[in-house]
Parts: C-alpha cells; sequence; structure tokens
C-alpha cells in the first residue's frame, strides 16, 4: 500500500494552513453544521465503504484551502478506520507521526469550534488505536484529552453541531465503563452517559451536516452492542442498507446485529452480499461470523473450515482462543473425538483472554473437560434462530442424565432463552429465576444474564421497579466470563430508568 501521508503533501497542509487561517477560519465559522464539497463527501463515502485506498487517491488531489481543515477530519478518519481494522503495526506508527504533525497544524488555529472539535476528533481517533493495540493508559489519556475538548467546544459553542459525534461517543464509552474503572474515570475528571450520548448522536443525524451517516452508523451500533436492542439495531441498519446498499460498513455491521439478533440465515444472506462487494479492506472477521452462523445451523464441518480461514488472515489474537474451542467444539458435535481433543489442547495455548467469547472459551478450557452434547445443540440453535431444532435438542434431554449443578443450571438457562426468544414471556420468566435459585454464587454467567434478560422483561412490562431490581442484581455477580458486557448493559439499562416514574 501506498505511503498514507507524504512528507511533503503534510508541509503543503502546515504551509496552507498558515497562509489561509484567517480567511479559512471565517469562512468555516459561518457553517455550524460542516457540509463537504462533491469530490470530498465521495472520499469521505469511500472511507465509510472501508476503501481507504481509493479515498485517499481522491483526498490527495484536494487542493481547496477552503476545505483543509474538513480534509485532515476525512484524512485522518481514513487512516484511523485502516489501522483498526488492518491492525497493521507500521500503518499505527504512521498513523502516530501524522497525527502529532496533524494537530500542531490544529494548534496553529486561532481559538473556535473546529480547533476544538478537530482536536477532540485526532485525540479520540488515536485513543481508538492506541486501544485496538492494547496500549490502554496513553488510550485513556487521549480520550481525555478528548474528553476536555468536547467539554469546551459544547460550553462556548453549543450550536456547533459536530461536535456531538465526538462527544456522543465519549458520553458512551465512560458511561459504559465497568464499576472497577469508575474511580479512574472520576479521578481524571470524566464522567459518561450512555443516554446523553445516544441524544448527541440522534441530534447529528437530524442535522444537515456531512456527518450524519457516521452518526447513523454510531448510533445503531451503541443501541445493539451497549443497550443490547439488537431486534431495533438490526432493523435501523437494515433500513439504512435500502439507501447504501453497497455501503460495506453498514453490510458490515448489520452483520454483526443480525447476528446478535439469533439471525444466523439473514447473517449468511447479508454476508453472501458483502462478498459481492470485496473491493477495499479484507473484513477477515466476517469469516468468524460465518462460522458462527454455521455452527448455529448445525454445519459443523463448513464452520471449520471458516473458523481456519478466519485464523490464518487475522493478525489479532483476538477471537483465536475462541475459535480453536469452536473447531474443537465441532469435531466433538461430529463425534470425531481426537480431532476435538487436539483443538481442544491448542486452544489452551492459543490467543488471548480480552474479548468474552475468549474469556468464555478459556473458562471452560480450564474446566479440561467437553461440555454437554445436547445441551450444545440447544445453545447453538437457538443462538442462531433455529428454534424448532432447539426445541427438539431440549425435549431430548431427560433431567436425570445431567451430572452436575452447572449442568442442572445451564438447562433452565436454555429453556429459558428459548422460550424468551419464542416470545413465551411468562414460561422464561420461571425458568430463569429457576436458573438464579440453582446458580446461586457460582462464577457462571448464567444467573448474571438471568437476572439482565429478567430486568428487561419487567422493562418492557412497565414494572420498572421489578426491572430496577433485577438490573442492580445482575452488577452483584462479581465473578463470571461476561462479566464486562453484562455489567455494562445493566448500567445501561438503569440510566435509562432514571428520571422515569416507578
Amino acid at each position: 500500500m501506498p505511503n498514507l501521508l507524504s512528507i511533503q503533501a503534510i508541509k503543503k497542509a502546515g504551509i496552507t494552513a498558515c497562509f489561509f487561517l484567517l480567511p479559512l477560519f471565517s469562512a468555516l465559522a459561518n457553517d455550524s453544521s460542516w457540509q463537504f464539497s462533491e469530490e470530498l463527501y465521495k472520499a469521505y463515502q469511500l472511507v465509510l465503504n472501508l476503501q481507504p485506498d481509493k479515498a485517499l487517491e481522491l483526498l490527495n488531489k484536494q487542493t481547496d484551502s477552503k476545505e483543509e481543515l474538513y480534509r485532515i477530519y476525512v484524512l485522518s478518519l481514513c487512516e484511523t478506520v485502516d489501522v483498526l481494522i488492518t491492525e497493521d503495526q507500521k500503518k499505527f506508527d504512521q498513523l502516530e507521526n501524522n497525527f502529532k504533525k496533524r494537530l500542531q497544524i490544529v494548534e496553529k488555529l486561532p481559538d473556535g469550534p473546529e480547533k476544538l472539535f478537530l482536536e477532540a476528533e485526532l485525540n479520540l481517533q488515536r485513543g481508538f488505536n492506541l486501544l485496538n493495540l492494547d496500549q490502554s493508559i496513553n488510550a485513556v489519556f487521549a480520550i481525555r484529552r478528548a474528553y476536555n475538548s468536547t467539554q469546551e467546544c459544547l460550553k462556548k459553542y453549543p450550536n456547533f453541531i459536530p461536535i456531538k459525534k465526538t462527544s456522543g461517543v465519549i458520553q458512551v464509552m465512560i458511561g459504559s465503563v465497568p464499576d472497577k474503572y469508575h474511580w479512574f474515570m472520576s479521578l481524571l475528571g470524566m464522567r459518561g452517559s450512555v443516554v446523553l450520548g445516544q441524544k448527541q448522536l440522534q441530534d447529528l443525524r437530524n442535522s444537515k451536516s456531512s456527518l450524519n451517516l457516521e452518526a447513523t452508523i454510531l448510533f445503531f451500533t451503541i443501541k445493539g452492542f451497549i443497550n443490547q436492542q439488537f431486534s431495533e439495531a438490526a432493523k435501523g441498519l437494515t433500513d439504512y442498507l435500502k439507501d447504501e446498499p453497497d455501503n460495506r460498513l453498514l453490510l458490515f455491521l448489520a452483520v454483526n446485529m443480525v447476528s446478535k439478533d439469533s439471525q444466523s440465515e439473514k447473517t449468511l444472506e447479508l454476508i453472501s452480499r458483502l462478498d459481492e462487494h470485496s473491493q477495499g479492506l479484507q473484513l477477515h472477521y466476517v469469516e468468524y461470523l460465518r462460522a458462527e452462523a454455521l455452527l448455529n445451523k448445525g454445519e459443523y464441518s463448513k464452520a471449520i473450515g471458516y473458523y481456519q480461514k478466519f485464523i490464518k488472515g487475522y493478525k489479532s489474537q483476538s477471537f483465536k482462543k475462541d475459535s480453536h474451542y469452536k473447531i474443537a467444539l465441532c469435531y466433538w458435535l461430529l463425534n470425531e473425538d481426537a480431532q476435538a481433543k487436539a483443538f481442544f489442547e491448542k486452544a489452551k495455548t492459543t490467543g488471548r483472554e480480552q474479548s468474552d467469547p475468549d474469556k468464555y472459551a478459556a473458562a471452560q478450557l480450564e474446566q479440561n473437560e467437553f461440555p454437554n452434547k445436547k445441551l450444545l445443540k440447544v445453545r447453538f440453535a437457538t443462538d442462531g434462530g433455529y428454534y424448532k431444532e432447539a426445541q427438539a435438542a431440549v425435549q431430548s434431554i431427560q433431567f436425570t442424565e445431567l451430572k452436575n449443578l452447572k449442568e442442572q443450571t445451564e438447562y433452565f438457562y436454555r429453556k429459558a432463552r428459548l422460550a424468551h426468544k419464542t416470545e413465551e414471556v411468562e414460561v422464561a420468566k420461571i425458568y430463569y429465576e429457576e436458573t438464579i435459585h440453582l446458580a446461586k454464587e457460582n462464577p457462571w454467567y448464567y444467573a448474571a444474564n438471568a437476572s439482565l434478560q429478567l430486568g428487561y422483561i419487567y422493562r418492557d412490562q412497565k414494572n420498572l421497579l421489578l426491572a430496577k431490581k433485577y438490573f442492580e442484581r445482575a452488577l452483584t455477580y462479581k465473578k463470571h466470563e461476561y462479566k464486562s458486557s453484562i455489567d455494562s448493559k445493566s448500567r445501561s439499562a438503569l440510566e435509562q430508568l432514571k428520571g422515569v416514574k416507578v
């Protein structure tokens, strides 16, 4: 790939910034929403279509000094998207150099909303990249600088709409930080709110800004991954795809949401559409999602092939432990015990334990035994939306054949999830309660998620007192594989209950 930003281009940007500083500032000051020219918007769309090389070609042809600040924003976003997806260390090092030089340009601007916005956005993008490369402390301080800039901009220039994108993202990030890090956020002077963050993104979505597509993408991503409203997120993204049918980022996120919404058939359909639009960055993670859908469908041999394709192509160590563990499970379900055991052992020494699937895999591997095959089939079929198959698998289980308390607890948990997914809510409530009763304080996620799901049920039934009780209960479970994500979802749900009469 060609150099993302040559030294000459940076020097030219610096000279442009110096010579055109005042007229540029006065021209942009009147545009409180940020609307790009047609050519720059094409480059911006290519970035969101995950085609950074083509975007760079257009950006390097931009010569209009009045759009220099816009260009800096799009160029930085372009490189950030590239690094986040490829996780290429060389590209990250180049981006670090570019970041410092761009920030020097921005620091020379007169005080105003554009200066604060670009300071915030550059630091936030840098923070994302640092997080992705496990440089957590540096990432937090970059995000803190971004937070301070957004707060100052919102206070001084409340009508400057682009800042709501940066602020909205930061509010959600901080608002969903696990409890054990709250003291650190407070120490740094940062407070966040998922509700406020979503409102800010919604304000930007409703504006005439060129950034409204980006805000829409972020809005539905948060609705799914933070609020666990996967159905709404999936519908929102698939509806938006009607207007942007070829947008690869929208397709990629829609795949994630329908997958989480137990729609494996729709997942496979959208992945096929992504296959037809292969230009741009390679999305190796899609192969992991394809494998997950095939596993849910019961096509174990095909799933193994795509897990292996993902392992080979994906540079990060995330999801590698889980992928090896899932390959072992596929072989286990195919009754190929020797291969199952080989991948089971390999999974123990592969990858890292940062993502929830990897943490769960590590916890199962530590027990040094394979799970119950029948319960596995119930789990995967339910996760994929194959409810008839899941029901048949449940009916094949005799309670007396469950050999320990964990299997008995999981049995009721799986029945609860299946009943909940098939809208037998009152039945689900009974099974969730039994799950909580049996699990007690054992370090399994079943009781924590049962509490979270009961909270959602009672919230939807407008019984907000019981909803609050179960969301708070979900937070009390101190040690389980999905602690971080379940706590985040519980806190977000509790925040949304604030201000609502109970």
